[in-house]
């Protein structure tokens, strides 16, 4: 993976774990719906993206530090540090 940017967080990623369910388990107990789902790269927690009401994963971020997210989108294979503001494609 190449970071467009210098981070230690997206060069150290070695294997990326997907989403089997494509849910937000967060908004499905609340009842909400969501826009996208981001996969926290530390734990394999699902969460909602930033254009959903909740926040669940950005949510996750905060309480954890956990620093890497993919989206879990069809066909999109990027990876965001919330620590270092970095993107990378893999």
């Amino acid at each position: 993976m190449e970071a467009k940017s210098p981070c230690t967080h997206l060069g150290s990623l070695t294997q990326i774990i997907e989403d089997e369910e494509y849910v937000c388990p967060e908004c499905v107990a609340l009842g909400d719906e969501w826009v996208h789902l981001r996969v926290c790269q530390t734990c394999g927690h699902v969460g909602c993206c930033d254009n959903s009401k909740n926040k669940h994963a950005t949510r996750h971020f905060h309480a954890t530090n956990h620093p890497v997210i993919t989206s879990a989108e069809p066909g999109e294979r990027w990876a965001w540090c919330y620590i270092d503001s970095a993107f990378a494609e893999y």
